[in-house]
């Protein structure tokens, strides 16, 4: 994959103006940024915090629907936010699955995304400038973590993770994908929370008590890669196999029984973004060449 340089500094500046639009839905973006920057090690908070832009007020989750923000005017950055597999196989294959669907081009896809955006991160500090936008490489490896774990990024081709599944939740038609983007998360916001803080807060507790024995695993990235998506990948097939698909068929009704038994799955994913950004961010600046830039 390219390294997907732009060169339209003053459109790229503009967009990181405008306000977020959908993403895992903007909540669950936001959700998965807010757990990782409170994760952040010293000197990964201080690069975060240099490279975000200043309309953001140190605040990663505000700027985490960035990349959908930029699709309509950078379209090849839209097969990046997905890694879908042929119908009914629950593994992703990096030399079968990381392409563009419509174009064919291999190497496109949210796995390549994060790796090609963490290796120009590493780039942060070092003597000579680097020749990509650090700000916008941050936003974007921000986003894709957390696209990454949303089981219907990793869907079937035939029905592009779902987007061509018509369900109702409740009372409501919608397409299943925009089921597990927002409407899951939206329900339980509703449900159970004052507000999205305490939602995070929620997660946040379930990793350090619920999940405590399981987040070092979490963090963990085989052979010593600074990120590793490819398991990553393959866990949101597999989920979107047993949870996403599983009783969701075209214009299936989706009530209390699907939404108790998923909104856990949609919350383990969250936790899992959230942490692994911010094993990510930490693997990439606490380096002897992360310095003041």
């Amino acid at each position: 994959m390219g390294c997907y340089r732009i060169q339209l500094v003053a459109i790229v500046s503009f967009m990181l103006l405008l306000p977020n639009t959908q993403g895992w839905g903007e909540e669950g973006h936001a959700i998965v940024c807010k757990i990782a920057q409170a994760r952040l090690s010293t000197a990964a908070a201080e690069a975060v915090k240099k490279l975000l832009p200043k309309s953001a007020n140190n605040d990663l989750s505000s700027k985490c629907s960035w990349a959908d923000n930029v699709r309509v005017v950078f379209p090849w950055s839209s097969p990046l936010h997905f890694a879908d597999t042929p119908d009914n196989v629950c593994k992703y294959k990096d030399t079968r699955d990381c392409l563009d669907h419509k174009t064919g081009t291999k190497g496109r896809c949210v796995v390549a995304a994060i790796t090609n955006y963490t290796n120009q991160l590493l780039d942060y500090g070092s003597e000579t400038k680097s020749k990509y936008n650090l700000t916008q490489s941050l936003l974007f490896l921000s986003h894709f973590m957390g696209d990454i774990h949303q089981p219907l990024h990793c869907g079937f081709v035939s029905d592009r993770g779902g987007n061509d599944i018509t369900v109702h939740w409740y009372k409501r038609k919608q397409n299943l994908h925009h089921v597990w983007d927002s409407s899951i998360i939206e329900t339980e916001l509703e449900r159970f929370y004052d507000d999205l803080d305490d939602f995070v807060d929620a997660i946040q507790k379930n990793i350090t008590k619920v999940w405590a024995d399981e987040v070092e695993e979490w963090e963990n990235c085989s052979n010593d890669d600074t990120s590793c998506p490819v398991p990553y990948a393959s866990e949101s097939a597999k989920d979107a196999c047993k949870w996403a698909y599983e009783g969701a068929t075209e214009d299936s009704v989706l009530e209390d029984d699907y939404f108790f038994s998923r909104f856990p799955i949609v919350n383990l994913r969250l936790a899992q973004g959230g942490v692994r950004l911010a094993a990510t961010l930490n693997r990439i600046f606490d380096t002897q060449f992360a310095m003041s830039v």
